[in-house]
């Protein structure tokens, strides 16, 4: 998978099939919402397990229910590529 900063059309295409997903600052960012703090940390967890799989670390920021998830390569001087497309779109099916 190309780790090569994509351009913003081909962001533009990817946000169609990301459910809720945005391009800010040269990352995609989502927001989540759960019922409790347990269940955002559990989601936390698990993003966690498939980043790692990746070998891919997204910035995430937790306040009690909210998790909030922000993803770009780091290798491609912090821009959006095909990697951070694929690792939402597995986050997504969590």
């Amino acid at each position: 998978m190309s780790r090569q900063p994509l351009a913003e059309e081909e962001i533009a295409q990817a946000l169609q099939e990301l459910d809720g997903w945005k391009f800010e600052n040269d990352r995609l960012v989502k927001q989540f919402i759960f019922g409790d703090f347990r269940e955002a940390m559990g989601f936390i967890v698990r993003v966690a397990f498939e980043a790692e799989a990746l070998d891919h670390h997204p910035d995430m920021q937790n306040v009690y229910n909210k998790v909030t998830l922000a993803l770009n390569t780091h290798d491609a001087g912090g821009k959006v590529t095909a990697f951070d497309v694929a690792l939402a779109k597995k986050i997504d099916r969590l």
